[in-house]
């Protein structure tokens, strides 16, 4: 499993110790080469039309913002379509590979002033957009908090711990970003709003279960389906809402008094001139592992239900079904996909930073400790 590609977890049987971790190795790299962002977005790019004298903008926000941004820059040259500007914002700061195209590293997974500044960038270069231009945005996970900053009246700082006090909640991504987006600026939509009238096409790279674009990414650019009453519940549910800041507990009262509006619906006409497309996911690494393991001749069970929930609970189920196989004799590759959470509960205790790992890693560790004492 790793972090910047779709969760995934591989395990078989054969002969040899080495044998073992060579086929290993490349059913792994079968897996991140079929969710590769870099030849997804060449592929998709290539049904999108521009006329040589619109301008063309483009924007690519997550952690494969540069591979994404680097295959759409090739393309477009190739295609004698000139980019008259835009973004690129990732976790690490990388040199852009258009000149007009600026280059940006966010913060990740909290946000903070990287993030602050990104976003601050974006909106200086979405301002004045015309009906005539058409906007290529390239999303992919963890641009919620790369470009992660508050609406105007609330502070840096309540957001950031707003976006501590979820990561640490054991809420799954869907309904971690149905909060993130109420109260980010550029979240639940607000993107294309700012990008309207121009023609957009938003492509993504999905690390969501499920790949509904208004997940992926707090929906920059897809119309936020949640109300705030669906806000308000999770943060109940949750134990959340009386820790979040005043500023923002009074932001959900105002929209439900109808005094602030809610976040932009479906029915808005700026998303009439957007078209979405997720064009890499989850499901696209474990087919392309498990197509690999056909052609080495392995049986392969690719689960259908993917992961999700507690991290060291799916890492020790997981050990339970391979301890299950083996015992029946049975040799071949088993594949799942998903996403997992991690729930931090008290952090009285906790000196410094947060605790170092991740979901992938107790998933992983959880799996080990369970196969070790079977």
């Amino acid at each position: 499993m790793i972090d910047r590609t779709p969760d995934l977890l591989l395990e078989h049987a054969v002969a040899a110790p080495r044998s073992r971790r060579a086929l290993l190795i490349d059913l792994y790299d079968a897996a991140v080469a079929g969710a590769a962002p870099g030849p997804l977005t060449a592929a998709a790019l290539s049904d999108v039309e521009a006329r040589s004298e619109q301008r063309l903008w483009l924007y690519a926000v997550g952690k494969a913002a540069h591979a994404m941004a680097s295959a759409a820059v090739a393309l477009l040259q190739r295609g004698g379509h000139p980019i008259a500007g835009g973004a690129i914002v990732a976790p690490e700061l990388l040199l852009s590979p258009y000149p007009a195209v600026n280059a940006f590293a966010g913060d990740h997974p909290l946000p903070s002033r990287n993030s602050f500044a990104a976003a601050q960038r974006i909106g200086e270069l979405t301002a004045g957009m015309r009906g005539d231009d058409v906007a290529i945005v390239l999303i992919s996970g963890g641009a919620t908090s790369l470009i992660g900053a508050p609406l105007r009246g609330m502070l840096d700082a309540d957001l950031v711990h707003l976006f501590e006090l979820l990561l640490g909640s054991g809420l799954d991504i869907r309904e971690m970003n149905a909060v993130r987006k109420r109260f980010t600026r550029w979240g639940g939509g607000r993107l294309a709003l700012a990008l309207a009238p121009a023609r957009t096409h938003t492509l993504i790279v999905s690390d969501v279960a499920g790949d509904d674009p208004a997940d992926i990414a707090s929906g920059p650019c897809t119309p936020d389906p949640n109300t705030v009453h669906d806000v308000i519940d999770i943060l109940n549910r949750s134990s959340l809402y009386g820790r979040i800041a005043p500023s923002m507990r009074e932001y959900l009262t105002s929209v439900l008094r109808g005094l602030v509006p809610e976040t932009p619906r479906s029915t808005h006409p700026a998303f009439a001139h957007v078209t979405t497309r997720v064009i890499g996911s989850n499901r696209l690494a474990t087919q392309a592992a498990a197509a690999r393991a056909l052609a080495l001749a392995l049986p392969v069970v690719r689960s259908e239900t993917l992961l999700s929930g507690d991290a060291a609970r799916c890492g020790a189920e997981l050990a339970s079904a391979l301890v299950e196989r083996a015992r029946a004799g049975w040799r071949g590759c088993m594949i799942w996909g998903g996403e997992t959470t991690v729930e931090l509960g008290d952090r009285s205790d906790i000196a410094g930073d947060l605790p170092r790992g991740g979901r992938c890693q107790e998933l992983a560790l959880a799996a080990s400790r369970a196969l070790a004492s079977a």
